[in-house]
């Protein structure tokens, strides 16, 4: 593959932060192809994971959503839509800490994508939406799931039915963007929080995540039931009793963590 047809690039820097970024083009159009990227950079995140990792697109723009060029029928819209739910899903599985970083526009499949992560700084220019419905279609890529639990059913539905944008100060009313900051400053705020998770006890934050991701889609009692299994097996890990004998040592806020 040469270097001009690589849309997804991943960068791992010395402070254990990755930096995965996205480069189709002036739009970031999400297409199979930087879809399957995307993918493929994810599992080798997986595969050697990183303390934490950050998300972003352009300084003028994030991602503007699908490839219109390949839509059609419904095996293109089996295509798509397949290729949305592997990479989204993956990321969204990862074990750690996941930030966007949002310059510009995040529509369509491109707010899909901060959705799949954890964390959303925007900056005070963006905005969110999910336009498929201008389309006469609907959201393909988990719009439809991801949002409605990050704001609620009602909120989700008057920005899918309608089509229409949300500007960065509403995107932080509702929950839908974490932080909102200068455009200039996006990239180093995400990278900034990245870094202080990636100094953490990356290990639990990752239980932590899969106990709140899980415990949402099932009964109270199911998902307590897996905090409590979840709770046993933290203390299986070096860092627990790092912070442990940390604490009883020299108090709180003092460990030093290795990540295992």
């Amino acid at each position: 593959m040469t270097d001009d047809s690589l849309l997804v690039t991943t960068e791992r820097r010395g402070d254990g932060v990755a930096l995965v970024r996205l480069a189709n083009g002036k739009v970031n159009a999400l297409s199979i192809e930087l879809l399957r990227q995307l993918e493929s950079a994810v599992a080798a995140l997986g595969d050697d994971p990183p303390g934490a990792v950050v998300v972003t697109g352009s300084e003028r723009m994030f991602a503007a959503g699908a490839n219109i060029e390949e839509f059609g029928g419904p095996e293109e819209a089996e295509a798509v839509g397949s290729a949305f739910t592997r990479a989204l899903d993956a990321l969204a599985a990862l074990p750690l800490a996941t930030i966007a970083a949002i310059n510009g526009f995040a529509l369509g499949g491109g707010c899909e994508l901060a959705l799949a992560c954890d964390f959303r700084v925007a900056a005070d220019n963006a905005r969110f939406g999910q336009p498929e419905i201008l389309l006469g279609i609907i959201p393909g890529g988990g719009g439809t799931q991801r949002l409605a639990r990050l704001v609620g059913p009602s909120r989700a539905k008057d920005m899918i039915l309608s089509g229409r944008q949300v500007k960065a100060d509403e995107a932080f009313r509702i929950g839908l963007a974490d932080r909102v900051v200068e455009a200039e400053r996006v990239f180093d705020e995400a990278l900034g929080w990245a870094a202080e998770l990636a100094a953490g006890a990356v290990v639990a934050q990752g239980m932590a995540k899969r106990a709140i991701d899980h415990g949402g889609d099932v009964s109270l009692h199911v998902g307590l039931e897996l905090e409590h299994e979840l709770f046993v097996e933290v203390f299986r890990t070096d860092d627990a009793r790092i912070g442990v004998d940390s604490f009883k040592a020299e108090g709180p806020g003092k460990a030093k963590f290795t990540g295992r």
